[in-house]
């Protein structure tokens, strides 16, 4: 199967981490997760910068991991402002799967209330960087709201990337017996 490039997007305390985690648990080994927020803030160290240096690292990043044969999953806010030139081009050199979690400023303060990280930072901050319906032009992105849950969500993605494989049916590295080696 060609490896197939996912992109995820959404205001924070929208669920995109949670869908690629339960993504990455259905699916199985093969899928690299390229999120901006790690990226950005602990290999840069960066502000939300125009030009930042993470923009360009994410795009090389997810055409490394797909060249290496693996799935790529770009999850983050990921504003248009700042990001929507690298993901026309990945989506010009890769195709994919563009998706946005469009969750109500209010969802996603009950959501990032029962995260770990609910302290590291308030609503009245998750207010400044909410941006309603922040869509790309180009590739245009399938809508996800708050009506779908996430295993419901994660079934969708999976079903529409062609990723969807029965838990039950045995993967190449899953089993030294498939490889022939011990």
């Amino acid at each position: 199967m060609k490896p197939k490039l996912i992109v995820l997007r959404g205001n924070s305390g929208s669920g995109k981490s949670s869908v690629v985690e339960a993504l990455r648990e259905r699916y199985g080994h093969g899928i690299a997760y390229i999120e901006q927020d790690y990226v950005r803030r602990t290999v840069f160290q960066e502000l939300a910068e125009p030009d930042g240096a993470n923009i360009a690292l994410i795009g090389q990043m997810a055409g490394y991991a797909l060249a290496r044969g693996f799935h790529a999953v770009v999850e983050g806010i990921l504003p248009t402002v700042r990001y929507a030139r690298m993901l026309q081009q990945l989506h010009r050199d890769h195709g994919g799967h563009f998706y946005y979690l469009d969750i109500p400023f209010e969802e996603t303060v009950r959501r990032h209330a029962t995260r770990d990280k609910a302290t590291a930072f308030t609503a009245d901050d998750m207010a400044a960087w909410y941006r309603s319906k922040d869509l790309l032009d180009e590739p245009r992105e399938t809508v996800i709201d708050e009506t779908s849950s996430l295993d419901a969500t994660v079934r969708q993605i999976l079903n529409e990337t062609g990723l969807l494989r029965p838990a039950t049916q045995p993967q190449v590295g899953d089993d030294d017996r498939l490889t022939g080696s011990e």
